[in-house]
């Protein structure tokens, strides 16, 4: 008998080889994120290290810095300071609370009746950004001047009676107290309200006016089940924009207060250029950081959403 041989086996099939175009197309994104995170490691992460060490170092400008881990630098600068953060929170909620109150109506005029008008109205808001910073604030010390149209009409109708038995004001004068430091804040970050506010309004589908309104639901009930509760990424994007910047600013405490109403930015600017004290500036740095790093978590989880605009 022949033996039969067994048919041959067919080979398998090479794997395809993986072709260099199609990885090159798969680190497209990798590449395109590198310039950022190169960014945020030069001029953020490797500044936090330097201001870490510097927190902990003990020493004078003359015989130098040393890193000595020496915490006790936190403690000493928050004894002496506390009231300054308390007044920094205190004016950035305060301007915040403004801002809001006076941005949500505006910015649901530009979203929903303006009309052709809307473009005009939105340049209008970012108009201020067109000059600088320093400029905007020196003008409300024109503005507040003692004598002055708008002090004289506040006076006339009793306003300054009012905010003067709040602490707000001393007397007829506006300049040098914590109203005018909180103007210049209002005005100076309204903008950083009023844009993402008109953003989060802007998304709304109309038709849900409509839906609710045909289940005869009033404009207030429409507005406050409807229309605010869909605006709150933008209430909450606002907010934050406003109070975070606005609870380290120095700029409206200097030049529009006094040593009465001095913001915690004013302590850490002067710690830096004036008395050169660097790890007492820096801790306090990073206390500000903390606190308000805390707020913004307790603030985001109450308000119930995290899709920020």
């Amino acid at each position: 008998m022949t033996a039969v041989s067994a048919p041959p086996r067919e080979a398998a099939p090479a794997e395809p080889p993986v072709h260099k175009a199609s990885l090159r197309k798969r680190l497209i994104p990798y590449w395109l994120l590198l310039p950022g995170i190169l960014w945020l490691l030069v001029f953020f992460v490797l500044p936090m290290i330097y201001q870490a060490s510097t927190s902990v170092q003990t020493g004078s400008l003359e015989e130098g810095f040393k890193v000595t881990w020496h915490f006790q630098t936190y403690w000493e600068a928050f004894g002496d300071y506390y009231p300054q953060f308390l007044r920094s929170l205190l004016y950035a909620g305060t301007a915040t609370a403004l801002c809001l109150l006076l941005g949500y109506p505006l910015a649901y005029l530009i979203a929903f009746k303006a009309g052709r008008w809307r473009n005009l109205l939105l340049v209008l808001v970012i108009a201020p950004f067109f000059t600088s910073f320093l400029i905007r604030t020196l003008a409300w010390k024109t503005i507040l001047a003692d004598g002055g149209p708008v002090v004289g009409a506040l006076n006339a109708v009793g306003f300054l009676d009012v905010t003067s038995w709040l602490g707000m004001t001393e007397g007829d004068r506006v300049l040098a107290t914590p109203l005018a430091v909180v103007c210049g804040l209002t005005y100076n970050f309204l903008p950083f309200m009023i844009l993402p506010l008109y953003t989060s309004l802007e998304r709304i589908d109309t038709r849900l006016h409509e839906a609710a309104g045909d289940l005869y639901a009033r404009p207030a009930t429409v507005f406050r089940k409807v229309t605010f509760p869909l605006s709150m990424p933008g209430v909450v994007s606002g907010t934050l924009l406003t109070f975070i910047p606005a609870s380290g600013d120095y700029v409206n405490a200097e030049l529009l207060g006094s040593t009465d109403t001095r913001m915690i930015g004013s302590v850490i600017q002067s710690q830096y250029l004036r008395i050169l004290d660097y790890p007492t500036a820096a801790a306090l740095s990073f206390i500000l950081m903390a606190i308000v790093l805390i707020m913004v978590s307790i603030y985001i989880r109450r308000a119930g959403t995290e899709d920020l605009v």
